[in-house]
């Protein structure tokens, strides 16, 4: 645990918790909102190949769930921690130039 509040300049146990609980809160919530959105589009298991339709699910809840993440750490106080993490991801995956965007 040390090492990763080392890591992630994270000050306090409770910073930890609250950052595991944000993404929990995320993760779940951009999963039930990917589903009616799907649905919205007529897009289910019955329509299409299970593995275009999970294609097409991943496709949708990726920006949902970044979204999600920044807006919800906001809420619980570590928008910092969240918009760096979050810097870093999308230059992992090469969408750099969308963090860019936001930071100019």
């Amino acid at each position: 645990m040390g090492n990763f509040k080392e890591r992630w300049n994270i000050k306090s146990n409770w910073q930890v918790f609250v950052i595991i609980l944000v993404f929990a809160i995320t993760g779940s919530s951009a999963a039930m909102i990917s589903k009616p959105i799907l649905h919205w589009l007529g897009i289910s298991k019955e329509t299409h190949h299970i593995l275009l339709y999970s294609l097409l699910y991943i496709v949708i809840i990726f920006p949902i769930y970044q979204l999600l993440l920044v807006g919800i750490g906001f809420l619980f106080g570590q928008f910092k921690f969240f918009w760096t993490f979050e810097k870093k991801m999308l230059r992992s995956l090469k969408l750099g130039f969308i963090a860019d965007f936001f930071e100019k």
